[in-house]
Formats: structure tokens, C-alpha cells, sequence
């Protein structure tokens, strides 16, 4: 299988950077071959702006959703885009790794995300009609593929579960899951979360890689997270809302949980 890993960290010496150096080991091992984007080293532009566009369109205002359908259909984007999205079209599996930085991804992997999510790509395709409203949620151009988050913090595990004062970390993630990934298609997978990263020393560092290695043995045969497709009849369209026999006593992000 063809693993890209999009890594999001600007120490090679850190917890994350060790991590990243032993997934790569590990999935090269396991007979798959790993493309990775180490986007501090790449130096990445994380701004999606007007120069993201080889040529623009005849307009005096920047209008980021139009510029990007037009550079993508008409082979305009910026180099460093296409080598990003080609490297998404070409794997199998995808796996984000960061630090959780206030509550969501690093600054330059959100602008990977904004710059290479192209409309065309990631958002705006499919049939907008009153029977399905776009490829998305569960559809789109990376269905069939899986993805992971591979996520560090400082906050102990407590902090983050179902009465934890940071939120339980499923909903900390759900915009990362369900939206930057599930929302294109791919099948989304429990994330591996490393909690209290200044305690982990070299004690009891090989328990962390043992537990990141055996998730990664299990790649292909981990059962994703349970998302609601959107056309799949769960939702009412065009409102996309969600029909009211279905789980009546949840609201917020777990409603959208099967």
C-alpha cells in the first residue's frame, strides 16, 4: 500500500519528529511505501492567497473559491499545490501528525489543508439536486481511501475526556475528522493521541511506539469511525439536517456518529 504522511512539526529532534522517523520505518517494513511531506522543512507557504495562481482571473478582487476552481481546471495552480495534491490522489492511506496547538492543527498544516483542498478536488463536486447535495461526507474524489490523525499534547488524558475541562478530545478533533477528512471522502480511523508529552521519557517512550506501531500494523484493517453519510438517507436535503427519528436525544457533533 502507498501511506502519505503530511507531517506538521519544527523540531526534528522533538517527540513528534522521533515518532514520524519511526512510522516511516515501521509502514517501510510492513512492505508499503511512505511519501512524506515535513512541512516546516519544506518550508510550505501556508497562506492560500492570490499567487497560489499562475494566472488569475480577470478580476480586481481575490475570490478564493473561484480563483482555485479556476487554476485547478485550467492547470494554474502553483507547483507546490499539484506536487501536494499528486501525492494525495497517489496514496492509499493519509496520516496527519501534529502537536495540538491551541485545540486544533499547527498554522502551516491548516494552510496545506486551505492551499491544496482545491475546489474541484476536495469540495464543490458532484450533483447539487433535491435528491443529494454534492460528493461529500461519506463521497468525493478520496473515497476509498482511509486517514489517521496522529496527534501529541501537553494536557493529561482526563482533561480531555467526556467531563475533562479541554472537551472530550473526539470533539477537540471532530472539525479535523469529520470535515477536513471525512467531508472528501476518506474513511476516517480512531485517532492515535500521545497525552502529557513532557512526561514521556525514555522510560516510557517504547510503550508510546509500541502502541503507534500497532495501530499502524493495523492500517488497512481498523474499522473507521462510524460517520453518517450525507445522501445516504440520514439527512434531510437541501436542509442537511438530520431526520428526527434518528438518535432524537444527541445533538452537537455526536448526532453525526452512527
Amino acid at each position: 500500500m502507498k501511506v502519505l504522511l503530511v507531517y506538521a512539526h519544527p523540531e526534528p529532534k522533538s517527540l513528534n519528529g522521533s515518532l514520524k522517523d519511526f512510522a516511516v520505518k515501521r509502514l517501510q517494513g510492513a512492505g508499503h511505501v511512505v511519501q512524506v511531506s515535513d512541512l516546516y522543512a519544506m518550508q510550505w507557504k501556508a497562506s492560500l492567497d492570490a499567487h497560489d495562481s499562475i494566472e488569475r482571473q480577470a478580476s480586481e478582487r481575490f475570490y478564493p473559491s473561484r480563483e482555485s476552481k479556476h487554476a485547478f481546471e485550467n492547470g494554474l495552480q502553483s507547483a507546490d499545490i499539484v506536487r501536494e495534491q499528486e501525492k494525495l490522489m497517489w496514496a492509499d492511506a493519509v496520516i496527519l501528525q501534529f502537536p495540538l496547538w491551541w485545540f486544533s492543527m499547527p498554522a502551516i498544516l491548516k494552510g496545506w489543508v486551505e492551499r491544496v483542498y482545491a475546489y474541484g478536488l476536495a469540495y464543490g463536486v458532484g450533483e447539487h439536486s433535491d435528491a443529494r447535495w454534492g460528493e461529500r461526507y461519506g463521497e468525493g474524489k478520496f473515497a476509498g481511501k482511509r486517514a489517521m490523525l496522529v496527534v501529541t499534547t501537553g494536557g493529561w488524558e482526563s482533561h480531555y475526556s467526556a467531563r475533562g475541562i479541554n472537551g472530550p478530545m473526539d470533539d477537540v478533533l471532530f472539525p479535523i475528522q469529520h470535515g477536513v477528512l471525512y467531508y472528501p471522502g476518506f474513511d476516517v480511523l480512531p485517532p492515535f493521541v500521545v497525552y502529557r508529552t513532557s512526561r514521556i521519557d525514555e522510560a516510557n517512550y517504547a510503550a508510546v511506539r509500541d502502541a503507534l506501531g500497532k495501530r499502524l500494523d493495523d492500517l488497512w484493517t481498523t474499522q473507521p469511525i462510524p460517520f453518517r453519510q450525507q445522501n445516504g438517507g440520514a439527512y434531510a436535503i437541501p436542509e442537511l439536517t438530520l431526520r428526527d427519528d434518528l438518535a432524537p436525544e444527541r445533538v452537537g457533533f455526536a448526532a453525526h456518529v452512527e
